[in-house]
């Protein structure tokens, strides 16, 4: 078992709500200079820029993760994160068709920028991408997990768009193994609130919109990975987020 220092959710300029020097190349960049290891790429309600960001993670030495930062019917906020390209492009095609078609206004929300491999902009997403889709907690989770991926809660330590904000509690036998903090200084106080969490795997993550919010090395997760390749690491990181390891 290795350690291994992650960012698992992070926005690129394609979240209208990210600065636009998010792109994949500079994220890439800066999450390199910080000692990372494994970045995962969560867009809201889109995986659309994850191919750029693959291929710069790639060159410099990163496991790159290929996800998504759903908002689902309930208005909660859920980390969706793939073990291969192939299965996030698909689930981003399927979340796609249950999107609210509202048209995005970038004086108000930000601009929603698609990038190519150059890190060059080559097109935009017309409809807003942060409201709510047509998906449930458990309708995404059964739709990520038929693809390979794992789906969780993100942020439950922030009131906004948080599982525990929204529910007041944990659903009883929740169909997620892992759940997500901002604040690892606030696991102590959640899990002695909120004693199921005690059974989850826990991530702590940046949740970054500016590249200085990206993470440093500090939290780690210990994975199998001989022999070594980034493709092995990837499928060991999402078997242990959904607790099968």
């Amino acid at each position: 078992m290795t350690p291994y220092f992650c960012d698992l959710h992070i926005h690129s300029c394609l979240s209208p709500c990210a600065d636009d020097d998010m792109t994949p190349a500079n994220i890439a960049g800066m999450a390199a200079l910080n000692g990372l290891q494994i970045v995962a790429l969560t867009d809201h309600n889109t995986a659309a820029n994850c191919p750029p960001f693959f291929a710069h993670a790639k060159r410099l030495g990163l496991i790159p993760v290929g996800g998504m930062e759903l908002t689902t019917a309930e208005d909660i906020h859920a980390v969706c994160l793939f073990p291969d390209l192939d299965g996030t492009m698909s689930f981003d095609t399927f979340v796609a068709g249950r999107r609210c078609k509202i048209p995005n206004r970038v004086d108000i929300f930000g601009n929603q920028f698609l990038m190519n491999e150059e890190d060059e902009v080559c097109g935009t997403i017309p409809e807003l991408l942060i409201p709510a889709t047509a998906l449930s907690l458990t309708e995404a989770h059964a739709e990520v997990t038929k693809r390979g991926g794992v789906l969780y809660p993100a942020h439950i330590d922030r009131t906004s768009n948080g599982i525990l904000a929204i529910l007041g509690e944990l659903p009883p036998a929740p169909v997620f193994t892992a759940y997500e903090l901002h604040d690892k200084e606030s696991a102590e106080r959640l899990t002695k609130k909120h004693t199921d969490l005690s059974d989850l795997v826990r991530t702590v993550s940046s949740d970054a919109h500016h590249l200085w919010d990206i993470a440093e090395a500090k939290f780690a997760l210990s994975l199998p990975d001989e022999p070594y390749s980034s493709d092995r690491v990837r499928r060991a990181l999402i078997s242990r987020l959904r607790g099968e390891s």
